[in-house]
């Protein structure tokens, strides 16, 4: 798997459905305190906002392509207990093997904060297409399980927003290199949700506090 990330790095960088967005900026309006840590930070867009806004961020990813600071999976966090004053994640989650394990990763290092932003769960139509796409895709969750997760965390849930997320479908395709046969069943599964060449969905943001 690092090594299909490592691939796709400079695609995840450039991303317009990934560089920009309403739950980026909620985040950002979130954050609190002057240091962060950016789990599964990708193409760094959230550390490249946080850091605009004044805070000290540290990268962390599992795939050397994406240039982390430090390159760790979520679960595995090699930081001490309560070592930044938000831990922030987007769009991640969902390819995460123990997104329970990962959560309370995330909690553990964290003196304040835990910041969420992962796609909201929309049935499993959705599902078998997202994992069709992209073979590294785990699984989306529901709201309630979201709050679940951080609640098992120990984290007091302290505010959540859903939002629609509308981005060009065929760069989305591409970036996981889904072609033929394979894309063509994407788009049948998904076709409900496809209007003028773009896919419009559901994220879901989170705001956990120790």
């Amino acid at each position: 798997m690092t090594d299909v990330w490592s691939e796709r790095a400079q695609l995840y960088r450039e991303s317009d459905a990934h560089r920009q967005g309403a739950d980026l900026d909620l985040l950002v309006r979130w954050a609190e305190g002057e240091s962060a840590l950016d789990v599964a930070a990708g193409g760094g867009h959230v550390a490249r906002r946080l850091r605009e806004a004044g805070l000290t961020v540290v990268t962390a990813d599992p795939s050397p392509g994406m240039e982390p600071d430090v390159i760790c999976r979520a679960e595995d966090l090699p930081f001490a207990d309560a070592t930044f004053d938000v831990v922030a994640c987007r769009i991640a989650p969902h390819h995460f093997d123990d997104v329970g394990a990962a959560i309370r990763e995330m909690a553990r290092v964290s003196r304040r904060l835990v910041l969420v932003v992962d796609n909201l769960y929309r049935g499993e139509a959705v599902e078998e297409a997202e994992r069709l796409r992209d073979p590294t895709h785990v699984q989306n969750y529901s709201e309630e399980e979201w709050r679940e997760l951080l609640e098992q965390a120990q984290l007091s849930v302290e505010a959540v927003e859903l939002m629609e997320a509308e981005f060009e479908l065929e760069p989305w395709l591409a970036r996981a290199g889904c072609e033929g046969a394979e894309a063509e069943r994407v788009r049948e599964l998904l076709r409900d949700s496809i209007r003028g060449g773009k896919l419009r969905g559901m994220r879901i943001a989170l705001k956990g506090r120790k």
